[in-house]
């Protein structure tokens, strides 16, 4: 807080802060915060690796690096962008959780190249039943989503958990 010469005053809240506290108005029941705990992951997930598996052009002046870009890097740009307007911290942490989804999504595409399911396949599944799952918690709630009253909710969503875990860990964001 800073002092003022009337007595002290808060500071006013980050954008991010305000982002959040909306969010949590429609997520309040602890059933369906645990359903996006579970869920937005998934979420987050599938459609990293459904944007992943678009067709994506050769590119000549690639070379050698012709398939290490596809058209999730782009969702994966434009969202780290977002969050890093909103915190560099939390744009950080979730450069690491893409990350470590990215990976997966490759061992998924192992998996289909030896004969397993259609990466899109499994993918389109996961974001399925992780969807069905995010309503159940909001019927639960008795509450309809954030993002059907404003689209950036769906961004929100990924960092609003991922702030919990900075205040329990106490890394400022």
């Amino acid at each position: 807080m800073k002092k003022q010469n009337k007595g002290l005053v808060a500071e006013p809240k980050k954008k991010v802060d305000l982002l959040f506290d909306k969010y949590a108005e429609s997520h309040q029941n602890q059933t369906n915060e645990l359903i996006h705990w579970i869920c937005v992951p998934l979420i987050v997930f599938s459609l990293l690796g459904l944007v992943w598996m678009i067709p994506f052009p050769h590119l000549e002046f690639l070379g050698k690096f012709n398939g290490f870009l596809n058209w999730a890097s782009f969702l994966i740009a434009f969202s780290l962008y977002y969050y890093f307007t909103l915190s560099p911290a939390l744009s950080f942490l979730m450069l690491w959780v893409i990350s470590l989804m990215s990976y997966f999504i490759v061992q998924l595409e192992y998996w289909q190249a030896s004969g397993g399911p259609a990466v899109w396949l499994v993918c389109l599944l996961i974001f399925v039943l992780a969807w069905v799952g995010q309503f159940i918690g909001h019927k639960i709630e008795g509450k309809k989503p954030s993002f059907l009253e404003d689209v950036k909710f769906l961004l929100i969503g990924p960092i609003w958990l991922l702030h919990f875990i900075c205040k329990k860990v106490g890394l400022k964001y």
